[in-house]
């Protein structure tokens, strides 16, 4: 899966490339820039190195004159070369600098010089299914995600079980970010309940034995660590009394999945329904950032329980969009998308289900979710 061709597109300066780990940052930098002097953070010898004397970056990128591009994997791990970098451009401004991340954390937390604004940054998330065509399945996204570490190993199962304790052991534990890893771990069993929904801090942390203000800790964590992400509501001209408070979700369905704890209890169709609405949350999420022009993701909910499960509204975009786990489409189905369009009658109303045919009922397009999701791309027309 190595040479698909994905849907974001570089900037033309330095820029910093954020994205978690294994959604191909390297293998999609390493195929854009195969002269570049390339700094691998991953190495522990060179890290250690380049912390010890941070200059030592000024005196390897010397020794290549004819190097126009210099890529730093896994910036976070060593924030004080930012120094060097903003030193760097200054000196030659011809040279571009791509810095990827798979946490800011650790450069919020140290304060550290982010170029003085000289360098933009870009997101690279898991596969959309349009990257994917005819390699794409429905059915195997909400299994596994479409994280492309997954989806290229030989074990998808095994290699999504191990990725979050990975990420537990090497960024959690690795970087010190909490003191009780046991308890941090029930945190994220108990806040894969909360996907697709409103978080209820006190509720968390109740049921994983933490204090309130730790569950604000942890959310703030996985959010810097890229694991998870909030939507805001939509309010502009709101002619109805609105909750306030965002709507939660993993950054990958799969892995979401591989959180949520299942019992004799737990029915198959629930699982599935948040999975598959937290599939297209993520497509929808990278739609609007590999985007070239501005449209924010939001939800709508009233406070007397009217919903729909995603706005999105930009200068050239605003698109109410329902989510239904379903073959069939009942009116019941389309009462939230007709409250937002007494409403918002200028708003465009998609309902995306799991049958098969293209459907329009009254003002509201009903589509295929598989076939929505393979004919989103960047800049073209959502419906």
């Amino acid at each position: 899966m190595s040479n698909l061709n994905r849907c974001f597109h570089p900037a033309r300066g330095s820029y910093f490339l954020f994205g978690p780990r294994g959604v191909g940052k390297s293998t999609l930098l390493r195929q854009l820039y195969p002269s570049a002097l390339w700094i691998d953070l991953l190495q522990p010898d060179l890290e250690r190195s380049l912390l010890a004397r941070p200059e030592k970056l000024s005196e390897l990128i010397r020794a290549q004159p004819k190097a126009t591009t210099v890529v730093i994997d896994e910036i976070q791990k060593a924030p004080g070369l930012l120094d060097v970098v903003h030193a760097s451009i200054e000196e030659r401004r011809a040279l571009q600098f791509i810095l990827t991340g798979s946490s800011s954390r650790k450069l919020k937390r140290t304060g550290v010089n982010l170029l003085g604004g000289r360098a933009i940054r870009k997101t690279l998330h898991p596969f959309m299914a349009h990257e994917l065509q005819r390699q794409f399945s429905l059915t195997d996204a909400l299994r596994v995600g479409m994280l492309p570490l997954v989806l290229g190993a030989p074990d998808r199962d095994a290699t999504l079980n191990a990725y979050v304790s990975l990420y537990v052991k090497e960024e959690v534990q690795g970087e010190g970010l909490v003191r009780n890893l046991a308890q941090f771990s029930r945190f994220l069993e108990v806040i894969a309940f909360s996907h697709g929904s409103i978080v209820n801090m006190n509720n968390i942390a109740r049921e994983s034995d933490a204090k309130r203000s730790s569950v604000a800790n942890y959310l703030d964590i996985l959010e810097d660590l890229l694991l998870a992400y909030r939507i805001p509501v939509f309010e502009k001209r709101a002619q109805r009394k609105l909750i306030s408070h965002p709507k939660f979700y993993f950054f990958d369905c799969g892995v979401y999945r591989s959180l949520r704890p299942k019992g004799p209890l737990d029915h198959p169709n629930e699982i599935d329904g948040m999975a598959l609405e937290g599939l297209v949350a993520q497509h929808l999420k990278a739609w609007c950032e590999y985007g070239s022009t501005q449209v924010s993701l939001h939800f709508w909910r009233t406070q007397a329980g009217v919903e729909v499960d995603f706005v999105l509204y930009g200068e050239r975009c605003f698109c109410a969009i329902e989510v239904k786990n379903a073959l069939k489409v009942s009116p019941q189905d389309l009462r939230g998308l007709h409250a937002f369009l007494e409403d918002y009658p200028e708003a465009k109303a998609i309902l995306l289900y799991r049958g098969k045919e293209r459907l329009k009922i009254g003002k509201v397009l009903c589509v295929p979710v598989s076939e929505f999701l393979l004919e989103l791309t960047p800049d073209t027309e959502i419906g």
